[in-house]
């Protein structure tokens, strides 16, 4: 091979995977003695695996022009390629713009938690270990969505899980992390067991795993095996997006993980699950015509977004709050694609590119207090911005697009979510997904609820006697949340340009099945669709009345949900209080001291002017307190015994398969 040949782009696809699995080669031959640096105890081995991500970063991004713009579909075989009986047998890869997309998210995440690591990871032993997994998983996540072959898919995923298992347990020390990394190894296996099961029935059928080829001749042949082979696949990918039911796998697995691998598992590691079912539903099988598949896309992510966004409330540690949030978000992915429409499919995928930024933001956030805290404990934090001013920024920003707050780019997002599901229901006289609407829009204000109440219990009030020495986290870490906090923000500003050049290409993509399988040089018969995109824009003054309309509207179900007189907590009913201090109840109020208590007085209060602390728990013990049978029920649902999270993983395959035989 020249150098002409080795510098074509078509090479590009296998360098960026080959590069990283190489670096854990080198890294792994190096030896495991750690540095003498105490301020990089990796020595180059750090070095090596940034460069590494920076490479295959580079290799993906050379390929937005012939891919994303131009519109080409790279197919690259390794090795020879062979027709036996009119199959193809060798490993192929293939990169439209939808993998291109899913591999840019990837590249991206795993380069920018490289430049944190160098000093996050300071303080830990076996550093050039956590390198070597680090390369592994990143180069399993991105083998997974380049691939052209079902059974390589498969290969990958053991690879990510093993290593993302590894890593969940890095820090032995951390209490929990044994604990959340074998719930993850049990339940992850099975997912991989399922995928494993669904490639088996599969080939069985068609003697192929060539991904092309499988979309050129499942779609025809729907019998009962191919069916089960379905419902297997899909189970399996969904343990990897960690949507409903396979959500708790997430906060523990975050909770216990290092906030740089935290920043993986959220931002890449739900990306490829995400993957693999728009690749199944989509290409592989091609259901999404069916209403029934809809439904179950669209269902699935309006129960994963509401759920985990009330589960956040509750959370009382920094990052298992972040996690909850994390599967909330991939929610609104979920559903969008769903939706099943040029739009929605944009909307989904531009949210999920935002949700890699701006939740990769937030969890780096996290570990910068915990770098210099030794806590994610909310309970125990608050006033970290008079010690912590840069860290503070970068997370408001981050909240402020997990929230929807323009200008960030998780307003633009949503936004086109809003107006997907709505034109949906026009386009479909179906109510139903008018209410998903409804529940994004919910979801969003509890979540801008959620981190008032994380800004607060970290950042602001008061801070503890034990943090007063606390100091700004080192220059690479704060480098890496100032390259997220600038890409919310720049993609928040320009959703025409992200959409034009990223969503939009990749949405068409995934429209165009017939393209797909033509690229890999099997004749398909599929006609080409006409895709647009019929939206109105961000910025345009109606969508602002249109928006206000619609959160008046969430905000008036919350209220209705958690009326205002239902007794506290601390056992006083706020609306009797007002009224024995009114005159509208024959009582006064009294407190502990048998004097009348001015502390409900409509304009003024009679409160000692003392500072009181909100902790992390109490700042929405209303809210929690009128929802509390609902809470009761999740509290008991979510044992925390790997027991039930298997046994839900085996109930949600039953009802998968019972789902596919039904409506397929």
């Amino acid at each position: 091979m020249n150098l002409a040949n080795m510098t074509d782009y078509h090479h590009f696809p296998i360098y960026s995977v080959m590069v990283l699995f190489l670096g854990a080669f080198i890294i792994a031959s190096t030896g495991s003695k750690p540095s003498k640096d105490p301020k990089n105890p990796a020595g180059f081995r750090a070095w090596i695996a940034l460069c590494a991500t920076a490479l295959s970063l580079f290799f993906l991004g050379s390929l937005v022009k012939p891919v994303m713009l131009e519109g080409e579909i790279i197919s690259y075989w390794m090795g020879s390629r062979a027709i036996a009986g009119g199959y193809a047998i060798g490993i192929a890869m293939e990169v439209d713009a939808l993998s291109l997309f899913f591999a840019l998210l990837i590249a991206t995440a795993v380069f920018v938690s490289a430049i944190y690591s160098i000093r996050y990871m300071v303080h830990d032993e076996c550093v050039p270990q956590y390198y070597v997994l680090y390369c592994m998983l990143a180069g399993g996540v991105l083998g997974l969505v380049l691939s052209g072959d079902i059974f390589n898919m498969f290969i990958m995923v053991e690879i990510l899980t093993f290593a993302a298992v590894a890593l969940t347990s890095f820090r032995t020390k951390v209490y929990g992390a044994l604990e959340a990394a074998f719930k993850y190894l049990v339940v992850g296996c099975m997912g991989s067991t399922a995928i494993l099961t669904g490639v088996i029935m599969l080939y069985a059928q068609y003697h192929t795993l060539n991904l092309a080829q499988l979309a050129n001749l499942v779609p025809g042949t729907m019998n009962n095996a191919t069916k089960l082979a379905f419902a297997f696949l899909y189970i399996g990918f969904s343990t990897k997006a960690f949507i409903v039911p396979f959500h708790p796998l997430a906060a523990d697995a975050h909770g216990a993980a290092p906030a740089s691998i935290s920043v993986l598992i959220s931002g890449v590691l739900t990306k490829s699950g995400i993957y693999g079912i728009i690749r199944l539903t989509y290409f592989l099988f091609q259901t999404m015509n069916l209403g029934s598949m809809q439904f179950m896309l669209v269902f699935i992510g309006s129960v994963s977004m509401f759920v985990c966004v009330t589960m956040a409330l509750a959370q009382h540690d920094f990052k298992r709050l972040l996690a909850y949030h994390s599967i909330s978000q991939i929610g609104y992915v979920l559903a969008a694609v769903g939706l099943s429409t040029s739009l929605g499919i944009s909307a989904g995928l531009y949210h999920a590119m935002n949700h890699t930024l701006f939740k990769g933001l937030l969890f780096l956030a996290a570990g910068a207090v915990l770098h210099e805290t030794g806590t994610t404990d909310l309970g125990k934090l608050g006033g970290l911005s008079k010690k912590m001013p840069h860290t503070t920024v970068l997370f408001l920003i981050g909240a402020f697009s997990i929230s929807g707050v323009p200008p960030f780019n998780g307003f633009a997002s949503k936004w086109m979510i809003y107006q997907a599901t709505y034109q949906k229901a026009v386009e479909s006289n179906n109510i139903g997904f008018l209410l998903v609407t409804v529940i994004a829009l919910v979801t969003s204000t509890l979540t801008l609820a959620s981190f008032v109440k994380v800004s607060q219990s970290v950042f602001f009030g008061q801070m503890p006697k034990e943090y007063e020495n606390v100091k700004e986290v080192p220059f690479g870490m704060r480098l890496a949340m100032g390259i997220l906090a600038c890409l919310c923000i720049v993609t928040g500003l320009f959703p025409k340009t992200v959409t034009g050049v990223l969503t939009e290409p990749a949405a068409k993509a995934v429209a165009n099945v017939g393209e797909y399988i033509t690229a890999m040089g099997f004749k398909s018969n599929l006609p080409v669709p006409n895709v647009t995109f019929a939206k109105v824009g961000v910025w345009e003054p109606i969508n602002w009345l249109l928006i206000l309309c619609i959160a008046l509207l969430a905000l008036t179900i919350v209220a209705v949900a958690g009326k205002y007189d239902r007794v506290s907590e601390h056992g006083g009913s706020l609306g009797a209080a007002i009224e024995m201090v009114s005159g509208k109840n024959d009582q006064p109020a009294v407190n502990e001291n048998g004097e009348v208590d001015t502390k409900y007085q409509l304009f003024y209060g009679g409160e000692k002017n003392v500072y009181s602390q909100v902790g992390g728990g109490d700042l929405f013990w209303g809210f929690k307190h009128n929802w509390r049978h609902y809470f009761d029920f999740m509290h008991d649902l979510h044992s925390g015994i790997v027991n039930d999270y298997a046994l839900w993983a085996v109930v949600a395959l039953a009802l998968a398969i019972v789902y596919m035989m039904i409506v397929l």
